[in-house]
């Protein structure tokens, strides 16, 4: 009997038997209490259990949806208040109810109040989620608690259709380490410092203005992560991270400048809806701060620099760039990449979209412009969207021959536009191009992929 509740016990909470068996062995009264909660009241709990040291106790909470680490508070008067998680996931399920006359907003009430009152332990992650709330009682409340809990790891999420605007006590927790908010209205004090303990900051659907936003990233000196998913327009943004690793930007914005970033390893740039409204600015004025790249995504994030004259070459070198990913909507795309390929001399990986409506003028300029181009390193290609016209097939036949160092090409035609026997030719041409790497593979990707 108690090693089947074992075994269920570890296959339901997904615990270890190497990790946790020691724990469990322990504690099997505690997990036959658990899976017979209706008759908690009636269990006589030995001392080994009800006298538990808190480090165990919490490595035998933490193992437990949250829903029954609360309920083994029924076990004993001792356990009563052993329930001190310094960990808390609070989401949506928790505020759905059966009961019609009781309202999810009041449960959210409940709980927040059980919470505030009955916790006596630190609290050092704590995510919460209320995508499906349209009110949120003791917010402010809560945040006022959590500054004095020691809060590092914060994860909030409203509903799109209600965004809240965080409250004062919220920039009170000077703790944070990282931190994840999701639909909500940020608005500093004037006499907030800003969080210098914060590694890293996702927000994503916030309302923020970019003094405040700039702020807020220049008052976080020890940030490594920045994550920025925004769709309602911000005019301008100046980064100043100079701790900063890695840097994703989703959305719309005319103008982004890094200005003090020198550590920067991963950067993604992905343009909203509102791309083309963007202000532009010199293309290697842009990339003098980030010598340090590994990473670079552009996504519709070229149009930045697509209208200025594009440099064959910037003026330093982006020596430890490997990864490279590129979006082809126009012919000046190809001359940003271009540009960013001759100045990586040490390019491993590469990885292009292409969708260029060609002129013969441009499939001319397309050879030119590889002429002074060497992939010496460059080991895998993909090459994606392509619909077989001269352009599509002079910028791959390039690619091959000037790869002396190429594992493989994989080819991903727009299967939208492209038909089984358009693909079959377009393998076919491939076949017939010289490549430098006597070694290289060359597939193409003719079915589509499931979903």
């Amino acid at each position: 009997m108690t090693l089947g509740i074992l075994e269920v016990f570890m296959e339901r909470y997904s615990c270890s038997k190497e990790c946790n068996s020691s724990i469990l062995e322990v504690c099997l009264p505690l997990c036959s209490c658990l899976f017979y909660a209706d008759y908690f009241w009636r269990c006589t709990m030995p001392p080994e259990i009800t006298d538990l040291p808190d480090n165990a106790v919490n490595a035998i909470l933490m193992r437990l949806p949250f829903r029954d680490a609360v309920r083994t508070s029924m076990i004993s008067k001792k356990w009563r208040y052993k329930c001190k998680l310094p960990q808390l996931m609070l989401d949506d399920e928790l505020w759905k109810t059966t009961d019609n006359l009781l309202s999810p907003s009041i449960k959210f009430t409940t709980i927040m109040y059980n919470i505030l009152t009955l916790h006596p332990g630190p609290i050092t992650n704590f995510t919460l989620s209320m995508s499906k709330l349209r009110k949120y009682p003791k917010i402010s409340n809560l945040m006022h608690f959590l500054s004095r809990k020691g809060i590092q790891h914060l994860v909030l999420g409203f509903s799109e259709w209600n965004r809240l605007k965080l409250p004062p006590p919220f920039f009170t927790c000077l703790q944070l380490r990282h931190l994840n908010l999701e639909n909500c209205l940020i608005c500093p004090p004037p006499d907030f410092k800003g969080f210098d303990m914060l590694i890293s900051l996702e927000l994503c659907n916030v309302l923020v203005s970019s003094k405040a936003l700039e702020s807020l990233i220049s008052s976080s000196p020890l940030l490594e992560k920045l994550v920025l998913k925004i769709f309602d327009s911000v005019n301008h943004l100046q980064i100043i991270a100079p701790n900063l690793r890695s840097f994703e930007f989703v959305g719309c914005i005319k103008f982004i400048s890094l200005k003090n970033t020198p550590h920067l390893a991963k950067l993604s740039l992905l343009y909203g809806e509102s791309f083309e409204e963007s202000e532009k600015c010199a293309l290697d004025t842009f990339f003098q701060s980030v010598l340090a790249l590994e990473y670079l995504r552009l996504e519709y994030g070229s149009v930045q620099f697509s209208t200025l004259d594009v440099p064959r070459r910037l003026s330093s070198t982006l020596n430890y760039l490997n990864d490279l990913y590129v979006s082809l909507d126009e012919f000046a795309d190809l001359s940003c990449a271009l540009c960013l390929i001759r100045s990586s001399p040490c390019l491993q990986n590469l990885e292009m979209k292409v969708s260029i409506e060609e002129s013969d003028d441009e499939v001319a300029e397309v050879s030119t412009s590889f002429s002074d181009v060497t992939l010496n390193f460059l080991k895998t290609v993909k090459v994606v969207g392509i619909i077989g016209t001269k352009l599509d097939m002079k910028l791959i036949k390039l690619l091959l021959a000037k790869s002396s160092m190429l594992v493989k090409m994989l080819i991903e035609p727009d299967l939208q536009c492209v038909d089984k026997e358009k693909g079959v030719d377009i393998l076919a041409e491939l076949t017939t191009f010289p490549r430098a790497s006597h070694t290289a593979e060359v597939a193409c990707q003719l079915d589509k992929k499931p979903n």
